[in-house]
């Protein structure tokens, strides 16, 4: 058996594989709520083999959104369209995982094809973005309101509430955004956060505000689901948030009974020298990875991941626990079968395709 293939137990479930859909932006949402769209998008990349399929940032928050057309889980009438989606992705044998989210200062979108368009005011459909400090993201991006400890609380609150109709929506696997510049990366990163009080200055203080999410989170989701959170392992700039700090922070993440860390990278300075190829971001899995070897805490890594040999290799290297899958599988949402068979992997094939799988 390919170790790709081998399955995995965490707490009360067992991911079938190490593939996993890994949370992408779709921004084809109506005031938050997933389509029929997003049913045949999330259920195309099940029943195509993945092992857990992540539905894409859903915002704690309509001021949480980065666009008009992002998925959304701040109200009682999201769960219903979720709850399909959850279901149909259970039904294969795959994992239905939600990735909780806030833009903070990245906010405020609207989304025409591949152009994003900034709403500035709130006749054009905008709102006010708020972050740790009045920092603005590019020159182009609003200027965020800097975050009063009311507003800090009440973010806390939009993420315990979300991840309560998460489980209502029967989602197995939470994921908390901590990455890309959104709003508890703007904290963690001294770029961004320059606040002088308990939620700045220090590495401790900075990363407090993840810290107390995750314990308002873990109040209402159930000890026995796994949860996840996924981190940019460096700014990809000497002023801002490096892998030194993602180890340490690894570490605090275990304490706190955190299962999986999700590494990506970058997102807090536009038009930064990010050094992408194949694979260009597992050396900061890896090196997080060898911090927490012997513990229970397992790692995922994505980028540019494009070939079954590619991420077997990683998993064989022990590089990684789990290979996230972005823009491969929205080229080829059947990639993992195609790999299984490559790996000479024995996988349960949906009956209606199996005749274009032969052997």
């Amino acid at each position: 058996m390919s170790k790709l293939f081998t399955p995995l137990k965490i707490k009360n479930i067992t991911f079938k594989n190490r593939i996993v859909t890994s949370p992408m932006c779709m921004y084809s949402a109506k005031e938050g709520f997933a389509s029929e769209w997003h049913l045949v998008h999330y259920g195309t990349r099940a029943m195509g083999g993945a092992g857990t399929v992540f539905l894409e940032a859903t915002a704690v928050h309509p001021e949480g959104r980065i666009s008009l057309g992002d998925l959304g889980i701040w109200n009682d009438e999201h769960i219903e369209s979720l709850e399909r989606i959850t279901n149909f992705i259970k039904s294969t044998g795959a994992v239905a995982g939600i990735q909780l989210a806030h833009a903070g200062r990245k906010g405020s979108y609207k989304v025409e094809g591949s152009d994003h368009k900034l709403l500035r005011t709130k006749e054009e459909g905008g709102w006010k973005v708020l972050a740790p400090s009045s920092i603005p993201f590019s020159e182009e991006a609003l200027v965020p309101k800097e975050m009063n400890l009311d507003d800090i609380n009440n973010i806390k609150e939009y993420f315990k509430s979300a991840a309560e109709r998460a489980l209502k929506a029967g989602f197995q696997l939470l994921e908390i955004h901590g990455a890309h510049g959104y709003l508890i990366n703007s904290f963690l990163s001294p770029v961004s956060n320059k606040r002088i009080d308990e939620y700045g200055g220090s590495i401790e203080n900075r990363a407090r505000l993840l810290f107390e999410i995750i314990e308002e989170v873990k109040s209402v989701w159930p000890s026995n689901l796994p949860m996840a959170v996924r981190i940019s392992a460096t700014d990809w700039d000497e002023r801002g948030w490096d892998i030194e700090s993602s180890v340490w922070l690894s570490k605090e993440l275990e304490k706190l009974g955190i299962d999986i860390i999700d590494v990506s990278s970058g997102g807090s300075l536009p038009n930064v020298k990010i050094p992408v190829g194949p694979s260009y971001q597992l050396p900061l899995a890896k090196e997080i990875r060898n911090t927490t070897l012997s513990s229970n805490m397992y790692v995922g890594t994505v980028g540019m991941i494009t070939s079954a040999a590619q991420a077997e290799t990683i998993l064989l290297n022990n590089d990684a626990d789990f290979i996230f899958l972005g823009r491969e599988l929205l080229r080829n949402p059947y990639f993992p079968i195609q790999a299984a068979k490559e790996l000479r992997a024995d996988i349960e094939i949906p009956k209606q395709y199996e005749r274009a799988f032969p052997g």
